[in-house]
């Protein structure tokens, strides 16, 4: 076979200008203690963004987003927002509101209350109070449910009713910690598409922190891999998801097959550490003819999981070396009656690999 055609490497700091820089954060770090939660981080959000910051437990992206709000101060490093240093500024002092996960509504207000509270504290007066109240609930679809109390309201209403809370004071930054973190799976996807549409009716910046690689990969313009209290990749999320800066990106964003040693020379031919997403292999019947531009490999399937639309399909596609496929379920070249034992065979792109770095 051919040696592969290979994607080149990627800029870990790949950045999309859609505006001014809002956030700014230059040579961060955060110790607590002998522990190192963020290091070195350098990060730029723009005007407008709709950014995510991606990582597992314990990887510094909550750390983060607290010392952009003001609630942890720096050990090292600078913060900006809108061009001005914050570094030292109190929370209450940056234009900057914060919707945590557990939204923290008081029970004994109604909607209208809660949402207009802290113009209230502020000293807004009664009338702009309630205009702007008005107007924050009908953003976040809830004009008609002002006097309720949360006890009234679903999960999703509950976390519209934070939202609401947060915009009325018109920051210039909006933090959110696994917003949708408490949600079940068919409401986070309904409420996904109504956080990109309120984003982009605003027309703030959003800085969205989860560990859920579909809700970045869903909802943002770019995002940043955090691991280990450093950034791992900053990009555009199609281009970190097809072009991972290394073997933590390329398993953590989404799945991969990850090829290297004994497994890359029996099926790319050369030695490197290889990514090939499961959607991108197809899988034919055995002997099927190859064709100009894409690499085949004949298999065994080891394993057939039904996951309604699609199909996750793993083979054992050399010694030692099995390949994960994701097909369409309803897919016309889906070899009937496939079962542990039945030989199929693996296609892909040639474009479709990406080679990564050597991490020695």
């Amino acid at each position: 076979m051919p040696s592969p055609t290979v994607s080149s490497q990627p800029d870990v700091n790949a950045t999309v200008a859609v505006g001014d820089p809002q956030i700014e954060l230059v040579g961060v770090r955060k110790t607590f203690g002998d522990v190192v939660a963020v290091e070195g981080a350098d990060l730029t959000v723009a005007d407008g963004e709709l950014f995510a910051i991606l990582g597992p437990s314990g990887s510094g992206k909550t750390t983060v987003l607290r010392m952009i709000a003001g609630f942890e101060q720096p050990t090292a490093g600078v913060i900006k927002l809108g061009g001005v240093d914050v570094t030292a500024l109190p929370a209450r002092h940056r234009d900057v509101n914060t919707v945590f996960q557990e939204y923290a509504l008081f029970p004994h207000m109604t909607v209208a209350q809660n949402v207009e509270y802290g113009l209230k504290v502020k000293g807004v007066p009664k009338a702009e109070r309630r205009r702007r109240t008005a107007d924050a609930l009908d953003m976040v679809r809830l004009t008609g449910h002002a006097s309720r109390r949360p006890a009234q309201l679903s999960g999703g209403q509950r976390q519209r009713v934070a939202l609401a809370r947060a915009l009325v004071g018109r920051p210039k930054v909006l933090l959110l910690d696994e917003p949708l973190g408490a949600l079940d799976m068919k409401l986070r996807e309904q409420m996904q598409v109504e956080l990109k549409s309120i984003q982009r009716e605003v027309g703030i910046t959003f800085v969205i922190v989860t560990h859920d690689q579909d809700e970045a990969l869903t909802l943002c313009d770019r995002l940043a891999v955090f691991n280990d209290g450093r950034i791992e990749q900053i990009g555009v999320a199609r281009d970190v998801y097809e072009n991972p800066a290394n073997r933590f990106v390329a398993d953590f964003v989404g799945t991969s097959n990850v090829l290297d040693g004994a497994a890359a020379e029996a099926l790319m031919g050369k030695p490197g550490m290889f990514v090939i997403r499961p959607e991108r292999i197809e899988v034919f019947r055995p002997g099927t003819d190859p064709v100009p531009g894409v690499r085949t490999v004949e298999a065994t399937v080891s394993e057939v999981i039904y996951a309604g639309p699609t199909t996750r399909i793993a083979a054992v596609a050399a010694p030692d070396v099995t390949l994960t496929a994701t097909v369409l379920t309803a897919s016309t070249w889906l070899p009937p009656d496939l079962h542990h034992g039945t030989p199929i065979t693996l296609a892909w792109p040639e474009k479709a690999v990406h080679q990564l770095k050597s991490e020695e």
